[in-house]
């Protein structure tokens, strides 16, 4: 029996996501970006994420049927993010997605944008072994979750205090003077740099739990600039690069391995956009290696945010035969992961 074809759509922040996905096969995934539109405010501006993803929803929907080669009228069932994320980039989504399926007369599922970080994993490395461990790390959230069901049964073990790892990233770029978004231009100036030269804390390290805490460690790199700066030195943006990344990957492998071996877990997966990083894809790899789990990260194009892992969580959702959203669930800024399915 051939699996449902799902449409996924994915509007939570920045970028407008729309994916096709039959079974674990992902058949399209068209993505329209705004960041160069904030890029100059240094960080995504709510209202003009909005109006872009307005202006992109409809050509990407369009864009990614043409790829996968199939028409509307073919859609079995539709997913959209129903948050958590930008209250008002989330209703574009949620809006243009009960209209397709009220039109098309489908099934709706609202889906937690975390929970489909993870599912995203299984359209390249197939099923989710349970249970696993999942470290999801991304501009707005660093959270260690157990996932004895991806349907339905994730529990929380740990998350930051304070800034997540990737807005972390963003303000450190900020402060070198590197671009918008932060990740991908301090992993390239980090791959020139000496990861040991800046000894910049690890706060949490240790500590007994599974939380992280990254805006002490923003703090030391903004003061050790600006010493340097007053001293009238030249700041080495590779070396701060590489020296501030090796912190975040030490910090976010360790917990994730003591949070494995604590659960007796031994299936990793890292997702969200900070997985991309090739930093913390190297030494998870090392470290679960060592430890004897097994690590499982998406390519970096299934790392950021993406219509694919929407509709990878919506076929999920279909093949276990879970009760469709329906049409009156609500956009869900603060939507917690528990909650894998809106109602």
């Amino acid at each position: 029996m051939t699996a449902p074809l799902v449409l996924g759509i994915e509007s939570s922040c920045d970028e407008t996501g729309v994916g096709l996905v039959r079974g674990h096969d992902l058949l399209a995934d068209a993505i329209a970006s705004s960041v160069d539109e904030h890029a100059r405010f240094g960080g995504v501006v709510p209202e003009v994420a909005s109006r872009a993803h307005l202006e992109a929803m409809v050509p990407a929907v369009r864009r990614a049927l043409d790829v996968a080669g199939v028409g509307l009228g073919q859609v079995d069932a539709i997913a959209v993010t129903a948050g958590p994320g930008l209250a008002g980039a989330l209703l574009v989504g949620v809006c243009a997605a009960k209209a397709y399926a009220l039109a098309l007369g489908k099934p709706l599922y609202g889906v937690n944008h975390l929970a489909a970080h993870i599912a995203v994993d299984q359209l390249e490395h197939g099923p989710l072994p349970a249970p696993a461990i999942a470290l999801l790390v991304s501009g707005g959230h660093s959270s260690l979750l157990l996932v004895r069901r991806l349907t339905g049964d994730i529990t929380p073990l740990g998350a930051t205090i304070d800034d997540a790892a990737g807005e972390a990233y963003d303000k450190v770029a900020r402060l070198l003077g590197l671009p918008f978004p932060g990740g991908p231009p301090i992993d390239a100036a980090a791959r020139t740099g000496d990861a040991g030269s800046v000894k910049f804390p690890r706060s949490k390290y240790r500590d007994g739990t599974a939380d992280f805490s990254f805006s002490g460690l923003k703090t030391a790199v903004a003061r050790w600039v600006e010493a340097r700066e007053a001293a009238g030195l030249a700041v080495p943006v590779a070396d701060v690069a590489a020296s501030f990344q090796e912190a975040v990957a030490d910090v976010l492998t360790r917990k994730a391995v003591d949070a494995c071996l604590a659960q007796g877990v031994d299936h990793l997966v890292i997702s969200g956009g900070v997985a991309a990083n090739s930093r913390l894809r190297a030494l998870a790899a090392q470290r679960c290696e060592a430890a004897g789990i097994r690590l499982r990260v998406p390519r970096p194009g299934l790392c950021t945010d993406n219509g694919a892992m929407v509709a990878a969580l919506g076929s999920d959702l279909v093949a276990a035969g879970a009760e469709p959203s329906g049409a009156d669930f609500a956009a869900d800024s603060g939507l917690p992961v528990t909650q894998v399915l809106a109602a």
